[in-house]
């Protein structure tokens, strides 16, 4: 088994740490500043976390625009990433102080319960209120540079050619997933298929 201690260092080509947890699907966080300026971004940190009320959070390393924007307005969406949206999801993870909808060639489309935009080609999209902002810490106490924002969906847009017989279609949607690597995305397929029941 090859060990390390990530104190020390991984002395490999790339940190393994994100291509062990993976695939990831993407927060694709659309916000808006307190003046309505528009910003949208990709985060490869990013989950489902509670079922009701439904709860979604994703990870910030250092206090970036789309944070500033869930911390002033208190509001974000996220937005699936699919294949066909994948290089303009891409385009979108600029770090520069600029339109990202504009600079990627998206679309924006309104929301219906709060303030944000949504990707208007995206086939699935959340409508989230802030219900959190946590500074992540070490083991010993000190502040990594890094929040957790947790948000609770509030408003669900589906486009209902991926509902069948009332359940989502999540191969149909196909979905853009973040793996290993600097470069590295992965799709999903119906060969892929596993049905497990839980025990009684």
């Amino acid at each position: 088994m090859y060990f390390y201690r990530p104190a020390e260092g991984h002395r490999l080509k790339h940190d393994p740490f994100n291509s062990i947890i993976a695939p990831r699907p993407i927060g694709w966080i659309g916000t808006v500043d307190a003046e309505g300026r528009r910003n949208l971004a990709p985060y490869s940190f990013f989950n489902a976390l509670h079922y009701r009320p439904p709860l979604i959070g994703f990870s910030s390393n250092g206090w970036k625009g789309t944070l500033a924007n869930c911390d002033a307005t208190r509001e974000f969406t996220w937005n699936l990433v699919t294949r066909e949206l994948g290089e303009q999801m891409n385009a979108s993870s600029t770090t520069h102080d600029v339109d990202e909808f504009e600079v990627a060639g998206v679309e924006a489309a309104s929301s219906t319960e709060i303030g944000a935009p949504r990707v208007a080609r995206s086939p699935v999209s959340f409508e989230c209120r802030v219900t959190q902002l946590v500074p992540l810490q070490s083991a010993q106490g000190a502040a990594v540079g890094s929040w957790f924002v947790v948000g609770e969906v509030v408003g669900v847009h589906i486009d209902e050619a991926l509902i069948a017989d009332g359940v989502f279609d999540t191969v149909a949607a196909d979905p853009l997933l973040r793996a290993g690597g600097p470069t590295t995305y992965f799709q999903i397929n119906p060969d892929s298929r596993l049905d497990l029941r839980r025990p009684e």
